[in-house]
Order: structure tokens, then C-alpha cells, then sequence
């Protein structure tokens, strides 16, 4: 028994010995898809709160995750500008603000980066990241971008609102950027615009038949319809078509804008309301590949900051029309308003543009389908809860 023992002890040592020197090291070789673990780096215990290195693929992870997004932003507004530009360059503040610095969207003035016109082959191309515009300036490309940006006779702020966010239209909406290689948000809203300045007044339809007038988007086709030769005027060149005697009227913005413009300066009478523009939705157009690339929260600080953006739009539009117009008042501008019969003809002159449009284009006829849909319900609630 006892040598049986001392055998047995002899045994374990034996094989202690093998295994740990012989058979261990290969062990983890010797079995197909078992990784032998590293020990080039010290194992920490849970709780083990001492400062260890990092391997080289955690370091790779924070850093692809970690890193400072710095995008241009083109604008098609020029900065002089006051409102939509405004909204572009609080875009740039508030990003970078609630994103610590790590999110930058540079603003860069009108025609800076690329011409205006050229904003949206500039962003599909990821020449330029990013842009903030209106889409209707897209509408060559698409006559469907026009609905997202203003529409004649159309729906008030929050009833805009309400089909783009609960009503189906951002569908539609990421549909059509997305047709082009764009990922674009709504990141800016204005009010109604005034209807436009005329160098006379106007008191019936057949007043309006042959006027030169720089306006644009679908309201010019209403326009045309009546008898005005309608242009496409840059901004800031609305100034000196009046004093060069080019135009007879012009549609341009609120009444803020218009001041700041200084178009009562030339021209007197100042029609309402903005029949053509009851509300307006401003874009940021970002090129699809790189928004797939960003980061989550980056893209969440962005589309926060955006939504907080047609907030801020909204409101200090209202509360800065009325001081603009009693500024204008006393400068001795006309303020007046269209009489039933004109606003009549305007209306039915829309009808045919929108039926025109509808036939001739299939994406143009399912927004607009889905939009009066929503409106035809919301009429519902409207006249329910509107105490005037």
C-alpha cells in the first residue's frame, strides 16, 4: 500500500510538472478557434480603478467615435440679410454650443463657396458638406420642392407644422432629398410675408396686367397667369432695379426684411397679405454619405438644434413685424390690402397653377394629394378651435 501511495504522489508531481511546462503552452494552439488570451497587458480586477493602457483597436473605436465634425455651410441668403440669415447663423452658434465644440457648421455667406444657384450640386457632390436654403430653389430639379418651402393660399405655420410632423410630410419630404443623395432637415420657419410694393395702386386685376415685378416660386406663376412679367431678382440687387426704374413691383419678405432692404425708400404701396407665402420652411441640405458617417449624437445635437431653430424663427418673427411697420408708417409708406375681387382672382388663378402642376408631375401630384388630405381634416379642429 505505501508503495502504491508514494506512486500516486509521484504521479501528480509528474504531471504537474508536464502540464505547466510542456503541455499548457500549447494548449490553446492545439484547439481550433480557441485564442490564447494577452498577457502583454496586466489583468484589472472589477472596482480596479487604476489608470491601465488602452489597446491599440480602443483607442482606433474613441477616436473614430470621439472625433470633431467641422463642416462649411453655404447660405443662400446673404448675411446683410436679417431673419433667414439670422436662423443660418444661429444654426452655427447653437450647434457648436450645445455640442461642447465638437460639431461645427461654418456659416459662409452667399455666393462665398459656390454661386447660390449651385448649392445643391455642391452638396450631392460633397463638395461642400453642407447648405441652408429654401427648397423651392430646387424646384427644377423637382416641381415638389416647391410645396415644402411655401405655398399660395396654403396652410398657416402650425398647420404646416402639423402635416410635416404628424401628418405624413417629412416621408414625403426625406424622400424626395433623399431621390438626390441629400439628407435634409427642417431647421427654420418664417411667418407670412407682405404681398409686395408697387409703384401704384393697385385696384382692380386689369391694374396688375403688364407690371414688371420681381417675384419667384409658385406665386409667381399665379401672377403671370393675371398679366405680370415676373423676374428672378437677387436679393440685393431689389434696390436698385426699383432706383434704375427695371421693376414696377417686388415681393421680397416681412416687413423687418423690407426696412432693413430700404425698398419704401423708392416705392410707396405695400400690399397684404402675403397671400402668396402664408409660411415658409428653410432647410439644412447635408450630403447623405456624410450624415451616414456622423456620429448619433452628432446628428442628435443637430437635429435638436434644428427643431429649436423653427422655434426661434416663428416667434421672433411675429414679434418683430409690427415696430418694422409703424417705422414704415411714419416714412410715409401706403399700407393697404387687397380688395375681395383681387384676392378672387388670385385664388382661382392658383387653382389652375396647381392643377397644372399636379398633371405634369407625379411626385409634385402626391404631395399636394397628401397635404389637402391633412388639411381637409384639420379643417376639423381649425374651426373648432379657432375663437376668432
Amino acid at each position: 500500500m505505501r508503495n502504491v501511495i508514494i506512486g500516486v504522489v509521484i504521479g501528480l508531481v509528474v504531471g504537474i510538472v508536464l502540464g505547466s511546462n510542456v503541455i499548457g503552452p500549447n494548449f490553446d494552439q492545439k484547439i481550433p478557434g480557441l485564442t490564447a488570451p494577452d498577457r502583454s497587458e496586466p489583468v484589472v480586477a472589477a472596482g480596479d480603478t487604476r489608470t491601465h493602457a488602452l489597446s491599440t483597436t480602443a483607442v482606433q473605436q474613441v477616436g473614430e467615435g470621439g472625433a470633431p465634425v467641422k463642416w462649411r455651410m453655404a447660405s443662400a441668403v446673404s448675411g446683410s440679410v436679417p431673419q433667414a440669415a439670422d436662423l443660418a447663423k444661429r444654426l452655427e452658434d447653437e450647434v457648436r454650443r450645445v455640442s461642447g465644440g465638437q460639431v461645427t457648421l461654418a456659416f459662409h455667406d452667399s455666393g462665398t463657396l459656390v454661386p447660390a444657384a449651385e448649392m445643391f450640386e455642391a452638396v450631392r457632390s460633397g463638395t461642400v458638406e453642407a447648405a441652408f436654403a429654401n427648397s423651392a430653389a430646387w424646384s427644377a430639379k423637382a416641381p415638389a420642392f416647391h410645396l415644402f418651402s411655401s405655398i399660395p393660399f396654403g396652410p398657416s405655420a402650425r398647420e404646416y407644422l402639423a402635416w410635416y410632423y404628424g401628418g405624413g410630410g417629412k416621408a414625403l419630404y426625406q424622400a424626395l432629398y433623399n431621390r438626390f443623395g441629400i439628407h435634409a432637415i427642417i431647421c427654420g420657419m418664417a411667418s407670412t410675408e407682405a404681398s409686395g410694393w408697387f409703384r401704384k395702386p393697385i385696384e382692380t386685376v386689369d391694374d396688375l396686367k403688364g407690371l414688371r415685378m420681381r417675384t419667384a416660386g409658385l406665386g409667381a406663376r399665379v401672377l403671370a397667369k393675371l398679366g405680370v412679367e415676373t423676374l428672378d431678382i437677387g436679393d440685393t440687387d431689389v434696390f436698385v432695379a426699383f432706383e434704375s426704374g427695371s421693376i414696377d413691383a417686388a415681393e421680397f419678405s416681412q416687413p423687418e426684411s423690407d426696412l432693413a432692404l430700404g425698398v419704401h425708400e423708392r416705392v410707396g404701396h405695400y400690399y397684404f397679405p402675403g397671400w402668396h407665402q402664408p409660411a415658409s420652411l428653410f432647410d439644412l441640405m447635408i450630403n447623405r454619405d456624410d450624415w451616414k458617417d456622423m456620429p448619433e449624437t452628432a446628428k442628435a445635437q443637430i437635429e435638436t438644434v434644428c427643431g429649436d431653430n423653427v422655434r426661434h424663427g416663428l416667434a421672433v418673427n411675429e414679434a418683430g413685424q409690427f415696430a418694422a411697420l409703424k417705422t414704415l408708417a411714419k416714412q410715409g409708406t401706403q399700407l393697404s390690402t387687397w380688395s375681395p375681387e383681387i384676392l378672387a382672382a388670385f385664388r382661382q388663378a392658383w387653382n389652375d397653377v396647381v392643377a397644372e402642376q399636379s398633371a405634369a408631375d407625379r411626385t409634385f401630384a402626391k404631395v399636394w394629394q397628401s397635404l389637402s388630405r391633412f388639411r381637409e381634416e384639420y379643417a376639423i379642429w381649425r374651426d373648432l378651435s379657432d375663437p376668432s
